[in-house]
């Protein structure tokens, strides 16, 4: 009567995953640090979840609009003009606020370095386009 207990067949997995695929998402530690710069004063999680759904559809938008600006100029890559261009229809660029003003305001100096062209001795232009 004892008789060897039989393993039951695992069904093989066709190689696809079966999760769906998830949007990329901002790290809310990343969001949280910025917020909590800024507003300097104890901010709730009920709060701190409004600003990271208000952020994730903010930067959707954003991601949308420079995609649509790069493929009307006939274009595969965003560049730094659509991102002013971006900047100066919401106001954030004027003749009065240029976008290197605002670089040198909310930029530390390695970042500075690296956005705002700058000559140096021998007539280099550091950075080099």
């Amino acid at each position: 009567s004892l008789q060897p207990l039989k393993a039951k067949p695992v069904p093989k997995s066709s190689g696809a995953s079966q999760r769906k695929p998830r949007e990329p998402e901002i790290a809310s530690s990343l969001i949280k640090g910025i917020f909590r710069h800024y507003a300097k004063m104890p901010v709730s999680r009920d709060a701190f979840r409004v600003v990271e759904k208000c952020s994730e559809r903010y930067f959707k938008q954003l991601s949308n609009d420079l995609e649509a600006y790069s493929r009307h100029a006939g274009r595969k890559t965003v560049e730094m003009a659509d991102l002013e261009l971006l900047m100066r229809r919401q106001g954030l660029v004027t003749d009065k606020m240029p976008m290197n003003v605002l670089i040198e305001h909310y930029f530390p100096m390695e970042y500075r370095k690296l956005l705002i062209p700058v000559a140096v001795c021998g007539n280099k232009v550091i950075p080099s386009k």
